[in-house]
């Protein structure tokens, strides 16, 4: 196999076809594959300095000042904050990728086990299980308890995120009539909480819960 490992010097001295961040990255990026094929340093190597110095003059003049990209990063994080990270997930999907699926699978998680404490289900009453599925799917979380099956997963086949309905135990994987809820309305469990046990006439809720109003 042969390496043009001089090519990188010619494209760093004349760098009018990379117009774009995209561009910049990728020249850079083989640019170190150059250094790696001639056991030359990355970090010292002159072309690579002088492409990154390029990547800097594409960013300066395409994108505003830097006061302005640090204001627009608070905001992006204030935005952030204020969505939680289940609705991020369920909007941009997990399918294909391993890390944002394994972070879907623990915060679902969580706010099923917060929504179980809403609903007053006794430990040993339910179980909290994950059917990973392949790949090219989110997978389910799944609350199931002696008159509760609810499951969680993005990208499914039905009008919202959250699927709930009454059962018949926990050998009961079919139950009576589904209903459906969206993964913002999980970030409030108390609502939802309330909500499931009206539409399938749970009797965990103590007087003092709050309900809501048909």
């Amino acid at each position: 196999m042969t390496y043009d490992v001089g090519y990188r010097f010619a494209q760093a001295l004349d760098p009018s076809g990379l117009d774009t961040i995209a561009a910049c990255l990728h020249a850079i990026q083989a640019a170190a594959k150059d250094c790696r094929n001639a056991g030359k340093p990355f970090e010292s190597d002159p072309a690579v300095v002088l492409l990154a110095q390029h990547l800097g003059a594409v960013a300066t003049t395409t994108m505003p000042d830097r006061p302005a990209l640090r204001t627009l990063c608070g905001d992006a994080l204030a935005e952030i904050a204020r969505t939680p990270l289940l609705t991020l997930l369920a909007a941009r999907g997990v399918d294909h990728d391993a890390d944002a699926k394994r972070t879907f699978h623990t915060e679902a998680r969580r706010a099923l086990k917060r929504l179980a404490d809403a609903l007053h289900l006794e430990r040993g009453r339910y179980d909290i299980r994950v059917c990973a599925g392949g790949p090219a799917v989110s997978g389910e979380v799944i609350l199931h308890g002696d008159e509760l099956y609810c499951q969680v997963s993005i990208g499914g086949f039905g009008p919202g995120e959250i699927l709930f309905r009454r059962c018949r135990g926990r050998s009961d994987y079919v139950g009576e009539r589904n209903h459906w809820a969206r993964m913002t309305e999980l970030v409030d469990h108390v609502r939802l909480a309330a909500r499931i046990a009206r539409e399938i006439g749970l009797a965990c809720l103590p007087e003092s819960q709050p309900r809501l109003v048909a």
